[in-house]
Formats: C-alpha cells, sequence, structure tokens
C-alpha cells in the first residue's frame, strides 16, 4: 500500500519525519504541498483520514491564520487557498493519516 507524505522541507519535523519513514523501509510519495496545493476536496479527504476534526489540520501559529480569523467551517477553504496553513507532516497510508508531531507519531500507521 502506498504512503504518501505532506512535506514541506523548511520545516524539521517533517524532514524528520521523513527520514523516519525511510529508517523503517518506506519510500514515501512525497507531496511538497506549497508546491502543489491540495483542492478542498483534497483537504476534507485529510480531514477524514485524521479523524474528522478540521482543526487537527490547521497550523494556528501562523500570521495568515490570525489575519483570517477563521471560524471551524471555513477551514477546509482556507487551506486550500492558504497552504501553509496545513499542518505538517501528515503521512497518509491508504484511509488512514497522522500528523508527524512528533515524527513518531506516525509509526502506527506502518504496522
Amino acid at each position: 500500500m502506498t504512503v504518501t507524505i505532506w512535506h514541506n522541507p523548511r520545516c524539521s519535523k517533517s524532514r524528520q519525519t521523513l527520514d523516519l519513514l525511510k529508517s523503517q523501509g518506506v519510500e514515501p510519495t512525497v507531496r511538497e504541498y506549497l508546491k502543489e496545493p491540495p483542492s478542498k476536496a483534497e483537504v476534507e479527504k485529510l480531514i477524514a483520514h485524521v479523524g474528522g476534526d478540521p482543526r487537527e489540520l490547521i497550523r494556528d501559529g501562523e500570521a495568515e491564520f490570525k489575519a483570517l480569523k477563521l471560524k471551524k467551517a471555513d477551514i477546509v477553504q482556507a487551506i486550500a487557498e492558504h497552504p501553509i496553513l496545513l499542518q505538517r507532516p501528515i503521512v497518509v497510508k491508504g484511509t488512514q493519516a497522522a500528523i508527524g508531531r512528533p515524527p513518531d507519531a506516525v509509526l502506527p500507521l506502518l504496522k
């Protein structure tokens, strides 16, 4: 089964998670979401994979988040329009996903 990492190479946690996957023998598909922003449908799918709460995927410390004054209902569209708001990294395997904060939080997906 394919493993995909939604990756930002400038993020230390994202780099650590990618290294962890490789150390476990996994060569994931790397999605650099800042270069290839997600569609609204892809964001909705990620939300479903991590458990259904859109707040799980948002980086609320970003200036864009504070400037937008988002409500829960607006999160999906905001991430699609401002991918820097996407929590990172996210590792997806099948219909499950985990946020790599800390990086070893993705290990249960590999079993």
